[in-house]
């Protein structure tokens, strides 16, 4: 039996079932945890986890203006953490200063 013909059976049974009031409708809480331990078995899958990651980190790298709009958040965040900046300006300032400011020093010669 092909799957378009098991759905339409399996439709109509779950229709049935709803009609006669015998159907079983799930809490908030059962539905939180079958969809938990739903995830959980799929998660274990790490292939399949990694494909999905890859496949939408392409699909959304490759809207740009989506691509801008996080950047800017993320830019945004970032700077008003003012320590951070700070720390960033320090660590930039102390790279470009030894090398400009100061030549290199000369390799130690062992005395004989």
């Amino acid at each position: 039996m092909d799957i378009a013909r098991q759905r339409e059976i399996a439709s109509k049974g779950g229709r049935a079932a709803h009609e006669k009031g015998t159907a079983h409708e799930f809490t908030k809480d059962e539905a939180r945890a079958a969809g938990k331990k739903g995830g959980e078995a799929v998660s274990q899958n790490r292939r399949h986890m990694a494909d999905i990651g890859r496949k939408g980190g392409e699909r959304v790298s490759q809207d740009r203006e989506h691509m801008a709009h996080i950047g800017r958040k993320g830019g945004e965040a970032v700077s008003g953490d003012r320590q951070h900046m700070a720390e960033i300006g320090r660590k930039g300032g102390e790279s470009r200063g030894s090398s400009k400011s100061q030549p290199p020093a000369a390799p130690e010669r062992e005395q004989t």
